[in-house]
């Protein structure tokens, strides 16, 4: 199943989220198992089935990262369940500066200053890989999908700070 084609949206990085939201309800009202309640034991499965598929395609969609990645295995790159490292210097050293600036916010006198600074940065390189992918993603040139790749093993750099700062976050001002 592709999962643009389900909910009738083009083949883009950047997707338009309510209209995606829009096209699930109407998906999902039409196959509901509970249409399916006098029908026979296979249409029931069926529904239900179709069901699952319907949310497992959401959930890729709407999620940045698992878009990315559906978007180059549906071009023959899949990086799913890979466990490569990337080779980039530079964004290393950058994500271990990261990393020590985020445990420095714990230890700040000004926690939530620290907290909005950081998190501008992260949006600020979650927007800089982005609209890398946005125009790498619809290139039908394998070495241009393999820099797309790339690009997604560091955004999810991105996600996984994104997520610790929340954390952080939760912890310090909870």
């Amino acid at each position: 199943m592709r999962y643009f084609e389900l909910f009738n949206l083009p083949a883009d990085y950047n997707v338009d989220l309510n209209l995606l939201n829009q096209r699930y309800l109407e998906l999902q009202r039409a196959v509901h198992p509970d249409k399916f309640a006098g029908k026979s034991e296979r249409e029931k499965l069926l529904a239900v089935q179709k069901t699952s598929e319907i949310n497992d395609a959401l959930a890729v969609l709407k999620h940045p990262v698992k878009r990315a990645e559906y978007m180059l295995s549906e071009q023959g790159v899949d990086i799913r369940a890979e466990q490569q490292t990337l080779q980039d210097p530079a964004f290393l050293m950058q994500q271990m500066e990261l990393r020590e600036a985020l445990e420095d916010i714990q230890h700040s006198s000004d926690p939530e200053t620290e907290i909005d600074a950081f998190e501008s940065q992260i949006k600020l390189l979650d927007k800089q890989y982005s609209d890398k992918l946005s125009e790498q993603l619809i290139a039908q040139d394998l070495s241009v999908l393999e820099v797309a790749a790339d690009n997604v093993r560091k955004l999810k750099f991105i996600y996984k700070l994104r997520e610790e700062l929340s954390r952080i976050e939760d912890s310090l001002l909870d």
